[in-house]
């Protein structure tokens, strides 16, 4: 039988810009020579742990990988307890990274970039990749619980990247410099800024800006038409500090939530459509929708809903099986649906259903309040109904304020008791409060007093 392959950059052209790094121009066959020289250097059999700190190494690195024909490990977070979870788990680890020292002593190291002065004459062709190939262990962010790792196979991956483009593309006039302002080793991040621009004929951008300034000054070094895949975090700050941002084709948000308001007022203030993803670390990516005009999610073409009891199931498309949601959804047709909450946000109090999402977006709307997010404690000893609190992030007002602010907009039962406020939350680079940093809080702030 013969084993069904799939090239490993499809549409391949020696002469077309594929990336932008440190501000130049890089062809297609110098990224295809620096993949295929690292992937010669790459030993056989164990997985890689790519640590690398730009999205350009990262992206060298998770190619050589694939040609060598190894898995690629993609931990969420760099916390040492997480590194020492997969050191443990995969004894003959490689690690490769962009640093000029091992980050990890104690694991063999090989450096994205060493041999470029020798690669410029080297012949190039691309790879043949089986489509069943597994190339990637992600994890889980652990924004509700222990990181869990989901395996990606080749073929999966690029279907995948194929048919996000074929739903962005659509909306931007063709391919785009992409900009990405999210961690690339989240399924979201590695999706949408490292896979989308290499697999359908866009341009990668090796910078990760946090801040409105450098959000703006990088997509004024990437050539017309851009994409700008963000969270709403990051937006409502990019928004908030009124800096002049160069024209972009469409803005992309995922991750958490996104408001209609905030999803009008960046299209208003961007001149561009806003759109938003939905998927998972399980799923990857299946719908999209237009917030600011639409309340329905589509699914990618193939991609098909339906109900099981009191589950939404996933199928067809890039899925390699049926696929349970963590999420509640209303579905409005098998690939039309609203979107309620994750199963684990949903909060029932004294036999009132609400979710956190929503509660969260009502705090950080409050006029004052600059973020805020509820998180339901332990109940206490003698407590007979669960309790929600609540911490935030704004200056001048005191807990009683917006306690007074949140009256209007919720039930009594979901007005939080305490509320606390903080200088800043504990958020990671994709906007997340993931659950560990959360447990953090409620202990040192809501711990019961003897």
């Amino acid at each position: 039988m013969t084993m069904h392959t799939l090239p490993l950059l499809p549409d391949f052209s020696p002469d077309a810009v594929v990336a932008y790094r440190n501000g130049r121009a890089v062809r297609g066959d110098t990224f295809l020579r620096e993949v295929l020289a690292l992937s010669g250097r790459l030993p056989s059999g164990g997985p890689v742990l790519n640590v690398c700190m730009d999205r350009y190494g990262f992206a060298v690195a998770f190619f050589a990988a694939i040609a060598r024909g190894l898995v690629s490990l993609l931990p969420n977070s760099p916390a040492a307890e997480h590194m020492a979870a997969l050191c443990a788990d995969a004894p003959d680890l490689v690690c490769v990274g962009d640093q000029l020292q091992p980050p990890l002593n104690h694991l063999p190291y090989l450096r994205v970039g060493a041999d470029v002065a020798d690669i410029g004459g080297a012949e190039v062709f691309v790879p043949q990749i089986p489509a069943d190939q597994c190339v990637a262990r992600v994890f889980t962010s652990g924004s509700t619980g222990r990181p869990v790792a989901h395996h990606k196979s080749f073929g999966r991956i690029l279907h995948s990247a194929r048919a996000e483009a074929e739903r962005l593309w659509a909306v931007t006039g063709g391919p785009c410099s992409v900009l990405g302002t999210v961690p690339f080793r989240h399924m979201y991040g590695l999706e949408s800024t490292v896979l989308l621009p290499l697999l359908t004929g866009g341009r990668l951008s090796d910078k990760t800006p946090f801040f409105p300034a450098d959000v703006a000054s990088v997509l004024a070094e990437l050539p017309a038409p851009r994409l700008l895949v963000t969270t709403p975090f990051h937006l409502r700050k990019l928004l908030e500090a009124e800096v002049t941002v160069p024209p972009v084709a469409a803005i992309l948000s995922a991750t958490a939530p996104l408001s209609p308001d905030l999803a009008a007022l960046a299209e208003s203030r961007l001149a561009a459509p806003m759109l938003e993803i939905y998927g998972s670390t399980e799923t990857g990516q299946l719908a999209t929708r237009r917030p600011a005009r639409q309340a329905e999610w589509t699914t990618f073409e193939g991609v098909a809903l339906h109900q099981e009891q009191d589950a939404t199931v996933a199928t067809g498309g890039h899925l390699e099986g049926a696929q349970t949601l963590n999420d509640v959804v209303e579905l409005l047709g098998p690939t039309v649906f609203r979107l309620i909450d994750r199963s684990a946000n949903m909060v029932n109090i004294a036999g009132k259903r609400s979710s956190l999402a929503f509660l969260n977006h009502v705090i950080a709307g409050l006029p004052g309040v600059r973020d805020g997010v509820f998180c339901m404690p332990d109940p206490q000893d003698g407590q007979d109904v669960a309790r929600l609190a609540a911490f935030v992030v704004a200056p001048g007002l005191s807990p009683a304020d917006i306690l007074a602010a949140l009256r209007p907009h919720l039930d009594p039962v979901f007005l939080p008791r305490p509320i606390v406020s903080l200088d800043v939350l504990p958020r990671d680079g994709n906007g997340k409060i993931v659950a560990a940093a959360l447990r953090a809080l409620m202990a040192e702030h809501l711990a019961p007093r003897s």
